[in-house]
């Protein structure tokens, strides 16, 4: 594999490009945004005051990570302790509950782009509705314990296995989650192509996955490369199994270089400038790489190794926060970045409406989700001092119970009856 095209596909090159954004955002020389870091100070207080509402003063310790496992538990209804439960009583040790987690979270969390503004689903079980990330989380959950991701439905216990997914017909998918005209769901039908690469993907590698393709069979394969018996798991290694599953399961029509696609990565203006044409190289050195799913699921992933089999991770801190809209929305919201006039016309004469609308290739969204990343950071290195002293909150943690919570929030508060982003993306299902 080409050089660029492998760092375009690590967790380092992601933060390198954004760090170059940032200085090109610092010089005021941004294609679509004008940024205001005067008010990064009053966003810092409002994640402070939501993280310090909903843990402080003394329980700031048990924020959990940013992971699918909590989006389950939606309505404070235990249903993974509950499944759990179940499991255990029916004899299943710790390596198979937590293989069978990793099944479950693998495809709930890819399945967990943008769901969009209307809608919804509802329990079979409690009659409850749910939208957004709790939906798709509670929808795919009931999906897989009927074994819709299932090969064979004589298996005695729900699992997902690459011929299952193989196999999956986009008609299961939109009973699954309920779609209709009257409730309608984007990207279905590219939700369900996904799910089909994957399964393809998962039987292509039977070193990690086994002969039937089960995303749970991961757990042994990390397990088996920790050293010694050692307790300690290396997310560079998960990113890496994951990166080489994922990749060519993405859509076929995002960019590519020299033939190879690279995924959630995408040419950006103001990285172009200045890179000579004539370079061998030269595509590369313009592309900003975002792998926000892969990240989102490495993320999930790694919370039942953690909280099953005890299992702790070295190089946690590669990861970075996911350029997604809520996270993004927040910074938009509270006047840190705002679009400039000339692109501001362009998505709301796409729109037609009130808020501006881009596809999600567009110049002005992969500059958005790269200041995302940019200012993150920074009130990362921030959100400290207004915690308190002793407090140490890792990423993971800042993303679940900061930013994504407050931009989610702030939108709820802005606009009531969509809760929406501020910018709007015609989302494919498999980006955010």
């Amino acid at each position: 594999m080409d050089l660029k095209v492998k760092y375009l596909f690590s967790l380092r090159a992601i933060r390198d490009r954004a760090n170059v954004v940032g200085e090109i955002a610092k010089a005021g020389n941004l294609t679509h945004f004008e940024l205001r870091e005067d008010k990064l100070d009053a966003v810092v207080d409002f994640v402070a005051s939501i993280i310090k509402r909903d843990f402080g003063p003394d329980k700031f310790h048990t924020i959990p990570p940013h992971g699918r496992w909590q989006h389950f538990e939606v309505g404070d209804i235990p249903r993974i302790t509950n499944l759990l439960d179940q499991w255990k009583k029916e004899g299943c040790d710790d390596t198979e509950v937590t293989r069978r987690l990793i099944d479950l979270f693998f495809v709930s969390v890819l399945l967990d782009a943008g769901a969009g503004d209307h809608w919804r689903y509802t329990e079979p079980e409690t009659g409850h509705i749910y939208e957004r990330s709790e939906g798709i989380a509670v929808a795919s959950l009931h999906m897989f314990r009927t074994f819709a991701f299932t090969a064979s439905e004589v298996e005695a216990i729900p699992i997902v296995n690459g011929r299952g997914l193989e196999r999956l017909e986009t008609a299961i998918l939109t009973e699954g989650f309920q779609v209709s005209d009257g409730n309608p769901m984007l990207g279905i039908d590219s939700r369900a192509t996904l799910l089909r690469s994957l399964g393809q993907s998962l039987l292509a590698h039977p070193d990690v996955f086994g002969a039937e393709g089960r995303p749970g069979n991961l757990v042994d394969y990390l397990v088996s490369k920790t050293a010694g018996g050692s307790a300690n798991l290396d997310v560079l290694v998960l990113w890496d199994v994951l990166q080489t599953l994922l990749i060519p399961t993405w859509p076929k029509n995002r960019t590519t270089i020299a033939g190879t696609p690279i995924g959630d990565a995408w040419p950006l203006s103001i990285l172009q400038q200045g890179v000579n044409i004539r370079s061998p190289n030269a595509t590369a050195e313009g592309i900003q790489p975002f792998h926000k799913l892969t990240q989102w699921l490495t993320y999930s992933l790694m919370v039942p190794f953690q909280r099953v089999l005890g299992m702790q991770w070295s190089n946690a801190d590669s990861l970075t926060a996911l350029a997604e809209y809520r996270n993004g929305g927040l910074f938009v919201d509270l006047g840190v970045l705002s679009l400039k006039q000339e692109t501001l016309s362009r998505g709301l004469e796409a729109s037609g409406g009130d808020l501006p609308l881009f596809d999600a290739s567009d110049d002005a969204i992969v500059e958005w989700r790269a200041m995302t990343l940019v200012l993150i950071d920074k009130l990362y290195s921030m959100i400290q001092s207004r915690i308190g002293d002793g407090v140490r909150l890792t990423m993971a943690q800042l993303l679940e119970a900061g930013t994504w919570k407050s931009g989610r929030e702030i939108a709820a508060q802005r606009r009531r009856q969509t809760k929406s982003s501020p910018i709007l993306i015609k989302s494919d299902g498999t980006v955010f």
